[in-house]
């Protein structure tokens, strides 16, 4: 059971990857990665975002004229699997500050991959996003691993025999 669950998540953080960061088509990445210079991270550094709540204020005020909607959903559904298949895979770090600290690493991993990359734009809303998302996903899972006791107790029971495992090797 546990394998499928890994490679749920793996499959599941390579479409993140792919969505995120790689979303254009290769002839474009590869033509940014031709403008690769000093320049190109003095750029993402002057079209960045740390200013916390701003892209989010904008995208509610503008939210008739923007893809307000689809962006601020999108940011926070992308990472609910995550918040659902983390703890599911690692249960003695499963907490909730487990999870969003995980979370938090990836998505700065991913903003600051940006920042750098000129792949996307830095944006620090995204990540209070994300990190929202994973933060629900974890609630969904908490409150649904009640619903599924056989597949809790199941997943429980595993980590339970890898403890044994290496208890006698």
């Amino acid at each position: 059971m546990r394998k499928w669950i890994r490679l749920c998540f793996v499959l599941y953080i390579l479409f993140l990857i792919k969505v995120i960061i790689f979303k254009y088509p290769f002839e474009q990445l590869a033509a940014i990665v031709e403008t690769w210079q000093r320049d190109v991270i003095l750029e993402g550094l002057g079209t960045a975002n740390f200013v916390p709540f701003k892209t989010i204020k904008m995208y509610i005020r503008y939210a008739d004229r923007l893809n307000s909607f689809e962006n601020l959903a999108g940011n926070i559904l992308a990472f609910v699997p995550f918040g659902i298949l983390y703890p599911m895979l690692w249960k003695r770090k499963s907490g909730f500050f487990d999870v969003f600290v995980n979370a938090f690493v990836l998505v700065l991993g991913i903003e600051v991959f940006q920042l750098f990359s000129a792949f996307g734009a830095f944006d620090v809303d995204d990540i209070i996003l994300n990190c929202f998302g994973a933060a629900a996903g974890y609630v969904v899972y908490v409150k649904c691993r009640g619903f599924f006791p056989a597949l809790h107790r199941k997943l429980s029971m595993e980590d339970e025999d890898y403890g044994a495992y290496f208890e006698e090797n």
